[in-house]
């Protein structure tokens, strides 16, 4: 048990997932209610996910959604702006109560965070621009094709997976860094989930998303280990505002649509 122990240590670490930091708590429920503040992990650059529109002000599918948390509870909401690979060590550090992204929960994952049911699931695509040759996403799989993805993402695995002859090329600053490594034939194509691709089709007329996906997931936000009752709270929460139809206008604006893309305000609320 002691070896065991010590490997699956040792396997943390080397996953960039440290677990000593854990803080101790006893419901961190009860310590957002006294604190009167939630605080939460969200991407830096992730949209439709996480994301500053054109007025300069945070948004995206998961900031609103965290916003309603916090209006329903009668807290505040405090965001921390975290790139992909902060965010899983801001919620063992116990700088966030939570993460709420677009994140699969992986095995490797999954040793060091409770993951909530999942919101959604999403397929994975592959884009390049329309001038390629390209047309189904095997065709970006092949020796000499680059494809570009966020650094330390799940869809990195993905990529080794479905297009282990492609040359993986990693950028940091999440998605739009991708775009932007295509846009500039710093890689040939580039793999992000759908409704973000379906973003940048809009921000890149260039662009197109090739046909099927390598890949379909779920989507949950996650917890420390020790939070049960935060984990159980977060999973009765997804699962009134499915029934209540506040979940499905959310996913429908953010997620499925693009009117977010060109709209200058956050989608109404109510």
């Amino acid at each position: 048990m002691k070896n065991f122990t010590k490997f699956v240590g040792m396997g943390l670490c080397a996953l960039g997932l440290g677990i000593a930091a854990q803080p101790a708590s006893a419901d961190v429920v009860s310590d957002i209610v006294k604190r009167g503040e939630l605080r939460v992990a969200v991407q830096t650059q992730g949209p439709p996910v996480s994301y500053v529109d054109t007025n300069g002000n945070r948004t995206g599918f998961a900031v609103e959604l965290v916003q309603m948390m916090a209006d329903d509870i009668g807290v505040k909401l405090k965001l921390l702006d975290y790139d992909w690979k902060g965010l899983i060590p801001a919620v063992v550090s116990g700088k966030a109560d939570f993460l709420a992204a677009d994140m699969t929960p992986k095995a490797t994952r999954a040793l060091v965070l409770n993951f909530t049911d999942p919101y959604m699931y999403s397929r994975n695509v592959i884009y390049s621009k329309k001038s390629k040759s390209f047309v189904n996403w095997q065709d970006a799989c092949i020796e000499g094709v680059s494809v570009a993805v966020v650094q330390g993402s799940s869809n990195v695995g993905v990529l080794k997976a479905k297009c282990p002859a492609a040359t993986i090329k990693e950028f940091a600053g999440g998605g739009p860094a991708v775009a932007q490594a295509v846009s500039a034939d710093r890689a040939d194509a580039g793999i992000n989930d759908e409704a973000s691709a379906k973003g940048y089709m809009i921000e890149y007329p260039e662009f197109k998303i090739l046909g099927g996906a390598p890949d379909r997931g779920p989507l949950s936000f996650a917890t420390r280990p020790a939070e049960t009752h935060l984990l159980e709270w977060l999973n009765n929460y997804i699962m009134l505002i499915k029934a209540d139809g506040r979940m499905d206008k959310l996913k429908d604006y953010w997620m499925f649509g693009t009117d977010w893309k060109t709209d200058k305000m956050p989608v109404p609320k109510g």
